[in-house]
């Protein structure tokens, strides 16, 4: 079994996880993808005073998430199309078989700062429509259940005083608050299943957004080994609000995010290695005095992007420049879902840093 450290989402900042509604998540997503494009409309006067002040940090990228496991908007994706949530499974964890959970199993939940156990069962009524929007297919929400059961039982986040924080460090939990019918009715259609590998319980990483490939664990988090079950693979029917995304920076305001990586004044970004998403893995990040090794996940995480799957380029004025990329891997199209300029996801001084700060047990959720 793979072994796991907290946490598994990025880190958010208080403000956006107060606003967490399940129910309501993916039209936040898509409202906060239309304001973006509406405030890039007005993007005009910046790009006069950004040519007029020198160069951009021009960021196209796909996906939410560090891009482990399932893609919940793929499993949308794939419900939408017919499939069932074991076809679902099947496809996202790799040569995967759905087996037993222990009876009577109980998770160990960090609340605040007191250790809660919870029956298995009830546990997972109360994390699956914090995790994904009740309103999706029920082939999702099945899917979704059986994955979140799973990491219950192979989460390790406390070592021997606990299984799971209650929050975006693990997978978020809320009680019977987060109870609606069709969620329990797929916690009760896929009740004591969990994911198996050769017949042990398999560790299932999940996110909220693939951009069309999913990403192999040792690709996504540093240090870690490969699992047959956790490898790449096509997303065809992901299709969610940050499926494709651009973002923009001034040198200076990439400067200032990458504080402490930059040599001398800030030039951009060599890419040296992706996975097979194509995700980030390794690169430099150049300055006039020399150039610093940084992980995908790090620079991710630092410039406040939505996923490690990201292109950069220079634009100066009306021209627009890739910037070294000796990774091997093609640009991809033009991204669909532009962010104001100067933006991206705020820096929350978390991320999927690696290894110690990963973002590992499950993923960026679609809630």
């Amino acid at each position: 079994m793979l072994d796991t450290i907290p946490t598994y989402h990025r880190a958010r900042d208080r403000r956006r996880d107060r606003a967490r509604d399940p129910r309501g998540a993916r039209t936040r997503l898509r409202w906060a993808a239309l304001a973006a494009s509406l405030v890039a409309c007005c993007a005009g006067a910046q790009t006069a005073t950004a040519a007029s002040s020198g160069p951009e940090l021009v960021v196209t990228g796909g996906g939410f998430g560090h891009g482990v496991g399932m893609s919940q908007e793929g499993a949308l994706g794939y419900a939408e199309h017919g499939y069932s949530y074991t076809q679902n499974l099947a496809h996202y964890y790799s040569g995967t078989t759905l087996g037993a959970a222990p009876t009577h199993a109980r998770v160990r939940v960090l609340i605040g700062k007191r250790v809660h156990s919870i029956a298995l069962e009830t546990y997972v009524r109360g994390v699956v429509a914090a995790e994904m929007p009740a309103s999706w297919p029920a082939a999702a929400l099945e899917a979704q259940a059986v994955a979140c059961r799973t990491y219950a039982l192979t989460a390790h986040a406390g070592g021997s005083r606990f299984d799971v924080y209650a929050d975006t460090r693990s997978q978020v939990y809320r009680g019977a608050a987060a109870y609606t019918a069709s969620t329990n009715a797929a916690v009760a259609a896929t009740a004591g299943q969990i994911v198996t590998y050769e017949g042990a319980p398999a560790i299932t990483y999940f996110f909220a957004s693939s951009g069309g490939r999913t990403e192999s664990v040792e690709s996504a988090f540093a240090g870690s080994s490969p699992e047959p079950w956790l490898r790449g693979v096509r997303d065809q029917y992901e299709k969610g609000p940050l499926h494709t995304w651009t973002a923009s920076f001034s040198y200076a305001s990439a400067s200032a995010r990458l504080r402490g990586l930059v040599r001398g004044t800030f030039e951009g970004i060599e890419v040296l290695k992706r996975g097979y998403s194509p995700r980030v893995e390794k690169g430099y990040v150049l300055g006039s005095g020399g150039k610093t090794l940084v992980g995908g996940g790090e620079l991710a995480a630092r410039l406040g992007l939505y996923s490690a799957w990201a292109y950069f380029s220079t634009r100066n004025g009306q021209t627009l420049s890739p910037l070294p990329d000796r990774s091997g891997e093609p640009a991809p199209p033009s991204a669909e879902v532009p962010l104001a300029s100067g933006g991206g996801v705020p820096p929350s001084g978390g991320g999927e840093t690696a290894p110690a700060s990963v973002s590992r047990s499950g993923g960026t959720s679609a809630s």
